[in-house]
């Protein structure tokens, strides 16, 4: 009996999905998230980009699912959300805060912060997350000015995350979180839904 001579891209196999995540890696640190396509991350990965989207479904969640999140922020923010855009700001903050201030859960933010502060330029903060991710999140709490509120919004929330949590900067790492809340929530919310100038 011959052995059959396959065609075409293999099948998924057992590691296979981590084969497509590692061409994903590759390819968003390379390209930016911009310039990763679902179709040549197959290719990479040696499947049928169909089997991509099996998956990981959009190109939006492989993007998390390559930053090895510990957490999808979309699933985290949607109470907030969903609470409409009246007293988000301290919502937001307090939300954040819960998850960062989780020992288990910070180890493993800390690590995907670093890696997507420290890739070229910060390209997969600015091409992936922030719009991809963190945007369409916040734009759901804004009226209007959406290019100018969320990245408002955006610089508070990581600049908060890089004090207290990156270099942990004693007066931001100590402050009780409701401290901050109280101090910095009020700002988001201006930003969120206060007059602009």
């Amino acid at each position: 009996m011959s052995a059959r001579t396959s065609r075409g891209r293999r099948p998924g196999a057992p590691d296979t999905r981590a084969e497509v995540l590692a061409a994903a890696r590759a390819s968003f640190a390379e390209k930016g998230f911009r310039g990763t396509t679902i179709r040549a991350v197959g290719a990479a990965a040696g499947v049928d980009p169909a089997l991509v989207h099996h998956y990981f479904g959009s190109k939006d969640d492989l993007f998390l699912a390559a930053l090895e999140m510990p957490v999808d922020p979309r699933e985290v923010l949607a109470p907030v959300v969903a609470q409409g855009p009246d007293g988000a700001g301290e919502r937001l903050l307090r939300t954040f805060l819960s998850v960062w201030d989780d020992p288990d859960m910070q180890v493993r933010l800390l690590a995907v912060v670093r890696s997507v502060l420290t890739d070229d330029g910060g390209t997969l903060l600015k091409e992936g997350f922030i719009p991809v991710v963190v945007g369409p999140v916040l734009a759901q709490l804004v009226a209007d000015r959406p290019d100018v509120r969320i990245p408002l919004v955006t610089s508070q929330v990581v600049g908060l995350i890089v004090m207290r949590y990156v270099i942990a900067f004693p007066p931001m790492a100590q402050m009780p979180a409701e401290d901050l809340v109280a101090r910095v929530g009020p700002v988001l919310q201006h930003y969120l839904t206060g007059d602009l100038p």
